[in-house]
């Protein structure tokens, strides 16, 4: 688990098929007081969350192919809850 803000929304034209339908989000993985933890990265948004959410984020792959329902998926990162403040 990885606390992580929304910095916005992403779209591709041309995707594996595990991930058409599905929203995709830039986070910014957080540390401690909300600082920068590495560079960002792309999740399945499974929450509905909007910029500027505080999220938290799952790199489990098998809850990447349960919200994909597809075994095969590439996706590794997906927004798992909001973080309410």
């Amino acid at each position: 688990m990885q606390p992580a803000i929304v910095l916005g929304s992403a779209r591709a034209t041309i995707k594996h098929q595990s991930l058409e339908g599905r929203r995709l989000v830039v986070l910014q993985p957080t540390g401690v007081d909300d600082a920068p933890d590495g560079p960002p990265l792309l999740a399945i948004d499974g929450v509905g969350c909007r910029k500027g959410d505080r999220v938290i984020a799952t790199s489990d792959g098998s809850f990447a192919r349960e919200l994909t329902k597809h075994e095969n998926t590439p996706a590794r990162w997906s927004v798992v809850g909001i973080i309410d403040n």
